[in-house]
Parts: C-alpha cells; structure tokens; sequence
C-alpha cells in the first residue's frame, strides 16, 4: 500500500495570506514534535518544500526518516499582489471572494489559480511516487494538503476547503488500490 502522510508545517503565527514567503515555523512545542514524529511510519521517506517553514518542521520531525531533497513545487499556492496581505487591505473584494468561493480558475493578481496550483501539486506527488516506493511523509502547506484531499475524496476544490488543516496536523492519504482519506487533520 503506498501512503502519503501529509504534515501541516508548524505556526508562523502570521495574520495574513502566507504563500511564497519564507517565513519561518515557529517549532517551540517541542512535546507536539515529538509525538508527531513518533506517529509517523518508521520506515518512510520525508521531504517538504523548499520553505523555511517546511525545512524546519520536517528536521524537526525527521528522526532516522531518510530525507529527499527539498521540492518546489510543493510549495503553497502563490498569491501574488495579495501575499502577506490580510482580508481587509485587498481593494477588490468581489475579486478575492471569487477567488475562495469559487476557486479554479481565479487568480490572485499576478498569481496561481487553484485549478494550476493543483495541477503543480499533483505532478509533484505523482513523480515522489513514482520515484520512491512506499511511504511517503510531505511536510507542505495547508493548500497544499487541501489538493490531495479533493484529489483522494473526489470533491470540489471548495468543497475541500471545508476542512480545517491545522499547523502540525496529519493527513493520510492511500493511494491503492483506490485513493482515500481516512484521516483528515488529526493533530496528536
């Protein structure tokens, strides 16, 4: 059985839409890194993306896991001229509510659409698992974990949405026979 245990890295604390910044994770609880990474296959392989906040979380986490090379491209959904913005500074708001409620082909400015970010997510996740056998441990971003729970429950991207991804969590993914999600966002 091949599954994907996708990790939320830990808190940036940050108020604002985080994408492509690197802030970095703030990993003080030290006793919820522990027990993450004692639920985690022994046997698996890790990798993140190649943000700081995800590097951090996934050495935190790694224990004798052998590590693959950081991955762009599970990096979180680009948000453009709204990056490190809150709700309430963006101009056009029938333009950032389309862009939640009706995610697909609606861009940030200067951004990704879901429906891009998700084909990027997707291809990354398909050649980790085509590379690597067996389990896989991705410490990402909360969109990011959002693609491969629409993607294994065969859901809308809103309605993917609906699920709270928290920071630190574990998604669980099975890839055969058929893609599931017996576990969403279990947090230890």
């Amino acid at each position: 059985m091949s599954r994907l245990f996708l990790v939320r890295h830990g808190p940036t604390h940050a108020k604002s839409m985080v994408g492509w910044s690197d802030l970095p994770a703030d990993l003080s609880d030290t006793a919820a890194l522990a027990r993450l990474e004692a639920s985690l296959p022994a046997d698996a392989k890790i990798v993140s993306s190649d943000l700081s906040r995800a590097i951090e979380t996934a050495n935190a986490i790694q224990g004798a896991r052998l590590r693959l090379p950081h991955h762009s491209d599970l990096r979180e959904i680009h948000f453009g001229d709204w990056e490190l913005k809150t709700h309430t500074e963006i101009a056009d708001k029938d333009h950032m509510m389309a862009f939640w409620d009706q995610p697909g082909e609606i861009n940030a400015p200067n951004g990704e659409n879901w429906n891009g970010f998700s084909a990027r997510v997707d291809q990354a996740i398909d050649a980790l698992m085509s590379e690597y056998e067996g389990d896989l441990v991705v410490v990402c971003h909360f969109g990011v974990v959002v693609t491969q729970i629409q993607r294994a429950l065969n859901i809308s991207a809103y309605e993917a949405f609906g699920h709270k991804i928290s920071n630190l969590s574990v998604t669980e993914i099975h890839t055969q026979p058929n893609w599931s999600a017996p576990r969403i966002n279990h947090v230890l």
